[in-house]
């Protein structure tokens, strides 16, 4: 994608919209909202990096209540031509189909390569990625089952719901809560993962989500990984103007 004259592409992850509860992300949803008004002036494209909600699953016909506002923020930018990608996160995997039939918004389950303006990116949300994160990895496999998914969709939506979201604010496991500080570069597992995905291919950025930390770390001399922190506690967000990807607050 060539980037035109006085856009940018820009990048946001981790708002988990719905927790603790509904009212009280409700002013976090307003302030995204309204940041989402003001890039779609300039935007050339934007990336949805995963656990734009807390919990997300998709009845056949049911899909969470809630979130008007960013749903129909969404539609708006999308319905104008601007593109919008999203990648599902370990909130939000239970996506299928709403994203893409309802806002036109292709949905993406694993990291992607895209070019802008000649420099590369590998993109995703970043969880299970790395030799670490062991626990959510089994989890992770429970939770994509099919006969898992089947399971759950049997229950009434009141209750599964409320189950889930349940589980989404208390399990660790889930929340990440437990290491949601920097580790040291030898620790970070995402680190790990970008430096052995460099060698064995050059791109200029790596973009994760999930850390819930706004991350920029030299991978080489010539390519970063950028993570995008949360819009729970930061508020920060990557913009790329075709030549520099910076990380920036709201």
């Amino acid at each position: 994608m060539n980037i035109p004259k006085g856009k940018k592409i820009y990048f946001a992850s981790d708002n988990h919209l719905g927790a603790p509860t509904p009212e009280q992300s409700r002013p976090r949803e307003q302030k995204f909202v309204a940041w989402l008004d003001e890039i779609k002036e300039d935007a050339a494209a934007i990336f949805l990096m995963g656990d734009l909600f807390d919990f997300w699953f998709e009845y056949k016909t049911v899909v969470p209540k809630g979130f008007t506002r960013t749903l129909g923020k969404l539609a708006e930018i999308s319905d104008s031509g601007i593109p919008i990608y999203y990648f599902v996160g370990n909130h939000d995997l239970w996506m299928n189909g709403y994203f893409e039939e309802e806002l036109n918004i292709p949905v993406y389950h694993q990291p992607k390569e895209f070019t802008f303006n000649s420099k590369t990116f590998l993109i995703g949300h970043g969880d299970g990625l790395g030799p670490g994160d062991k626990g959510y990895k089994r989890m992770k496999k429970v939770f994509t089952n099919p006969f898992s998914k089947w399971l759950f969709r049997w229950l009434h939506p009141d209750l599964g719901v409320k189950l889930a979201q349940y589980m989404s604010v208390k399990n660790k496991l889930i929340s990440g809560d437990e290491d949601a500080k920097f580790l040291g570069e030898d620790k970070e597992w995402l680190v790990q993962y970008c430096k052995k995905k460099e060698e064995e291919k050059h791109r200029d950025y790596y973009v994760f989500g999930h850390r819930h930390l706004p991350l920029n770390i030299d991978i080489s001399e010539t390519s970063k990984y950028i993570n995008l922190g949360d819009w729970i506690g930061y508020y920060t967000y990557g913009v790329f103007d075709g030549e520099v990807l910076e990380l920036k607050e709201y």
